[in-house]
């Protein structure tokens, strides 16, 4: 489990580093490589966390910035299938390392182990803007190029503010799925539907709007929900 935690936080980092920072991103990556690795030796798993960052590094290179990705969905679905194994392989430890005994004797979750923080931790950083790449590469492999503008915006000028609102709803799905509030959750999901209804029934015979909504809303709960699935 400190595996999949690691590796998901490595990722998660690299693309917030990519969105956030313009200049100087060789020496923020150094510094995010050293802090994952502290942290890894910290809960007795250094190999890992060696591991997440070679894959991170693999990933900015794989996933791109801007334009096609490299393999498609592959590597979603590769990384998907690492943190699966991981959790399913190498079941949590009550006190890893110096830092899950720390964690066992004065965290303010005692109920809750060490590597399970972790996890919720590293599930919620790569839902911020690596679920954004996610989204865009989909949209990418249905949709064409053309249909992914820059700061989330449709061809078509419609449905805007998708970076801010796409991880903004992951997290809420991500928690709710996690707290069981399954009526919440749909209340959630019924209400983007409705509040972007207007600018889909807005959309022409090629239905390119409602096609882009669908694929990015889906896409962005399926996410959500696997991560919350992984934790669970």
């Amino acid at each position: 489990m400190i595996a999949a935690a690691l590796l998901l936080l490595a990722v998660g980092t690299v693309d917030l580093v990519r969105q956030m920072i313009r200049t100087r991103r060789v020496l923020a990556y150094a510094v995010a490589a050293v802090a994952l690795l502290a942290l890894a030796a910290g809960v007795d798993a250094l190999v890992a966390g060696v591991l997440a960052v070679a894959v991170a590094g693999i990933w900015t290179w794989v996933v791109p910035e801007r334009g096609p990705a490299r393999a498609g969905l592959w590597p979603v679905a590769l990384l998907a299938v690492a943190a699966a194994g991981c959790v399913v392989l190498a079941p949590g430890r009550d006190r890893p390392g110096l830092l899950g005994e720390l964690w066992a004797a004065s965290g303010p979750m005692t109920e809750a182990s060490a590597d399970t923080v972790l996890l919720v931790a590293g599930c919620l950083v790569f839902l911020l803007e690596s679920g954004n790449a996610v989204v865009r590469i989909a949209l990418r492999s249905e949709m064409g190029e053309s249909a992914v503008a820059a700061g989330g915006a449709s061809p078509a000028g419609g449905l805007k503010g998708g970076r801010l609102i796409g991880p903004l709803e992951r997290i809420l799905v991500f928690v709710l799925t996690l707290a069981g509030a399954y009526t919440l959750l749909a209340a959630v999901l019924a209400a983007k539907g409705i509040v972007r209804f207007p600018e889909i029934s807005r959309d022409g015979d090629g239905g390119e709007r409602a096609e882009y909504f669908l694929i990015g809303s889906l896409v962005s709960w399926v996410a959500a929900l696997a991560a919350a699935f992984l934790v669970w």
